[in-house]
């Protein structure tokens, strides 16, 4: 068969040498070269795109007071949310076109990309209409206790974030499916694009005109629109290896079926994490009140931890970035059945995931009370007595950090996406929730905090286990 391969029944045209000659370097050019030239755009991306959240923190807390940074906290688990199916169309269609191309079936892998766009729009309607909607008793159930100073500031920040919620969802998406194509740098240029016009907006929308955490929202979506609407325009042109092709769009169950099992695993690990800061901020809000002993202490409490947060997603953003540059160069070469180099590019992944994990956990050990101020300069001496202990408990296991999540992406790839799953519920969920409850009731905000380093040990012991034995059958299919 000279001009096509014939697959499933129907004959599928190679992709031209223009197009493939991307995609092909997955599985030719060295492991950590390619490693390198996909991870560090997404690292730059993902830290550029988790500037959307902490440059809104850094400005609010330094524009309004520590209270408003009290209510962005509540307002991230209805925010995490909305990115979970975000990934769960984004990965899951990224993941298919990848293995796709990997295997030589362009068309399917054009079919997944013109469905995730689909799918994007349509999720990111459905939940602006019904954030719209459903305003009041979503702030009801964010964690905020009776008086908070902190509710007003979370109302007026979602009724603003809920209008952009179509370009985040794209934006974010589609930013999956450029990089699985092949073109990291693409994905890199959308988010400096983005996280560029919000770090102009911010202070502009803050300061200059005196909008407070509503200009912080206003940034956050003209930025998210642009970073949308520059991977629309790159994936409609001739560079992408697969094109969006509105005309010849047909709906296929069968693709989005596809699309949900590879997407799921990202999707329950954001959807746990939705639950888990919403369990957060109420153990944080209600244990406060008594344990920081001052007026609005809950509030006080749940300002340090979304401080604290906000340091920990600066850190953990590069290992994410890391496992989406592997994610490709894993998929490709699996699909190839080149097993070597699949377990190179894992072991790589894993050893540069752990050395940005253990210069953050330095970072964060010696100098907790000036990342601390650079949010809030002015703020109470509770804050600055609690953020910075909680600081060095919650990242007591931080340079291990990078292996697990790696680890458990590997699943995905190999084609085991429930045991992703698991390993990813097994700190989110398994672990965690218990830890919050258990150790709330007996130490109170103490028991809260050390909840999440107590999770991390028993989340890494699992893993480590289950790797192992997924690395010895890889070495097996490799002998063969």
């Amino acid at each position: 068969m000279s001009q096509s391969e014939i697959h499933g029944g129907q004959a599928v045209q190679p992709p031209s040498s223009a197009h493939s000659s991307a995609s092909d370097r997955m599985g030719t050019d060295p492991v950590g070269k390619l490693l390198l030239r996909f991870s560090i755009p997404a690292i730059s991306g993902m830290i550029v795109n988790a500037l959307y959240n902490v440059v809104d923190r850094l400005y609010v807390g330094r524009g309004v007071d520590e209270f408003a940074l009290g209510g962005l906290s509540l307002a991230m688990p209805l925010m995490t949310l909305s990115m979970a199916f975000a990934m769960l169309f984004g990965v899951g269609s990224a993941n298919m076109i990848s293995m796709r191309l990997g295997q030589g079936r362009k068309n399917e892998a054009e079919n997944a990309l013109n469905h995730c766009l689909i799918l994007l729009i349509g999720i990111g309607i459905l939940l602006m209409a019904c954030g719209l909607i459903f305003i009041e008793p979503v702030l009801s159930l964010l964690g905020a206790q009776k008086g908070s100073a902190s509710i007003g500031y979370a109302r007026d920040y979602l009724k603003i974030i809920m209008y952009g919620q179509v370009f985040a969802m794209v934006g974010f998406g589609f930013s999956h499916c450029t990089r699985a194509q092949g073109f990291p740098a693409v994905t890199m240029i959308s988010m400096f694009l983005g996280a560029g016009m919000n770090m102009i907006l911010d202070p502009v929308f803050i300061f200059g005109f005196g909008w407070g955490v509503k200009g912080a929202a206003w940034a956050t979506i003209i930025s998210q629109l642009a970073s949308a609407v520059w991977l629309i325009c790159f994936n409609l042109g001739k560079r992408a290896v697969v094109r969006i092709r509105p005309r010849s769009f047909a709906f296929n169950k069968g693709i989005v079926i596809q699309i949900l099992s590879f997407g799921s695993a990202q999707f329950l690990l954001q959807f746990i994490m939705s639950a888990v800061q919403l369990i957060y901020n109420m153990s944080i809000g209600w244990y406060g009140v008594a344990a920081l002993g001052v007026d609005n202490g809950g509030d006080i409490a749940l300002s340090g931890v979304n401080i604290n947060m906000s340091i920990t997603m600066m850190i953990l953003m590069p290992i994410f970035g890391i496992n989406q540059g592997a994610q490709p160069i894993l998929g490709y070469n699996y699909g190839a059945k080149k097993f070597d180099r699949v377990k190179s590019a894992y072991i790589r992944a894993v050893i540069f995931a752990t050395a940005i994990c253990v210069v953050g956990f330095i970072v964060g050990e010696v100098f907790p009370h000036r990342m601390v101020r650079a949010f809030v300069p002015d703020g109470s001496d509770a804050l600055f007595s609690f953020a910075p202990w909680a600081m060095r408990v919650m990242m007591i296991f931080l340079p291990l950090t990078g292996f697990q999540v790696v680890s458990a992406n590997f699943f995905v790839v190999t084609g085991r996406p429930k045991m992703s799953i698991f390993l990813s519920m097994m700190r989110q969920c398994i672990a965690l929730i218990p830890c919050i409850l258990i150790f709330g009731r007996i130490w109170g905000l103490r028991g809260v905090v050390a909840a999440a380093p107590v999770a991390d040990a028993f989340s890494l012991i699992i893993t480590s286990i289950m790797i192992t034995f997924e690395l010895k059958k890889l070495n097996e299919k490799a002998a063969l």
